[in-house]
């Protein structure tokens, strides 16, 4: 992919946070997220790709729009006659990461994109994932066939770090609660994030945050896309796919949704249980990475606004020159796209 492409897709971030940023504090996460996938995918349609939708706001039959599998991008297969380096790509999405944060105006909802080459995504079934993450200086000391216990021994040897001092995101579920009161007897001190992984994730890999690890169990789809980012920032990650009816805590009305999850997982070559390597998730370098904050948190500043102005701050990654771009833009929404207009203003 050509380096121009990171700006065309920071573009479609923003968009996706200034049309959601409309629902902040509204208590309404659908109404945010709908906004967030019209905007979204009307900037995709404007870029000189041949995009396929990987990683989505779910299958065909439940989602309008972005589903898995939708085509987007100005390019469509063999009529496309140019330069073939803008062609075929695979992207993740998640429009709006916080839609119920976003609906009640709490911190850290972001708008996130990840695009790959055409292959390099892995294929995720929309169910659950255990994640282990970490950043460049403790890359290739993970492995979750291990306990956990010995994963944060061997982070704390590669980083030359005492227990205490080491930082690990988890996510504040119930599932985890138990997880959580174990590190932090043992003196970790634990991060425990409302919602958001995949900004927890990248908390791990930048330079200006004392996180030294993720672990937990969150959507698969959002697994895929902190692959994606951790990748490209040079960090490590092992997942697992979990049937929902293993994960504590989490409600079951019967055995259908897991006999659908194994299904699924059987239909796209997976098997529930195995440990997922980074080249399992992403297989190469060459990804771009886009999130553009919609309420301020942890990562990015969230939309700021006056009248039909408005400034936002994205956080581009380019995997194969592993830049990392904080760009700080003013909008004036009275000349965005026509089709943009209605959701932002």
């Amino acid at each position: 992919m050509k380096r121009e492409l990171a700006l065309e897709f920071a573009r479609v971030t923003e968009a996706a946070a200034l049309a959601a940023h409309k629902w902040v504090g509204r208590g309404n996460k659908e109404g945010a997220d709908q906004a967030a996938v019209d905007a979204m995918r009307s900037m995709l349609n404007g870029i000189t790709i041949d995009g396929e939708i990987v990683i989505g706001e779910g299958e065909i039959d439940e989602a309008p729009m972005l589903y898995i599998g939708e085509k987007v991008g100005l390019v469509h297969g063999e009529n496309f006659t140019g330069d073939r380096a803008y062609a075929s790509v695979d992207i993740a999405v998640d429009p709006v990461e916080g839609t119920r944060m976003t609906a009640q105006g709490q911190p850290n909802a972001i708008a996130v994109l990840a695009v790959g080459n055409k292959g390099s995504f892995l294929k995720a079934p929309d169910m659950y994932m255990e994640k282990l993450i970490v950043g460049p200086e403790a890359k290739g000391v993970i492995d979750l066939e291990k306990p956990l216990m010995e994963n944060i021994e061997n982070v704390c040897k590669a980083l030359d770090k005492k227990i205490n001092e080491l930082t690990i995101v988890v996510l504040d579920k119930p599932r985890h609660k138990t997880i959580i009161k174990e590190l932090q007897d043992i003196g970790v001190r634990v991060y425990a994030l409302p919602d958001g992984d995949v900004a927890g994730s990248i908390l791990t890999s930048v330079v200006d945050s004392d996180v030294d690890m993720l672990y937990g169990i969150g959507g698969a789809p959002e697994g895929v896309i902190s692959a994606a980012v951790i990748r490209a920032l040079g960090g490590d990650m092992n997942a697992r796919l979990k049937l929902r009816s293993e994960v504590k805590g989490v409600s079951l009305e019967n055995d259908k949704i897991s006999n659908f999850e194994k299904r699924r997982c059987e239909e796209m070559g997976l098997t529930v249980g195995d440990v997922l390597r980074m080249d399992d998730l992403v297989k190469d370098d060459e990804v771009i990475f886009s999130a553009t904050g919609v309420t301020s948190g942890d990562l990015l500043e969230g939309v700021k606004r006056k009248g039909n102005i408005a400034r936002t701050q994205t956080l581009v990654i380019r995997g194969k020159s592993k830049t990392v771009r904080y760009i700080n833009a003013v909008h004036n929404l009275d000349y965005k796209p026509a089709e943009i207009i209605d959701l932002v203003k």
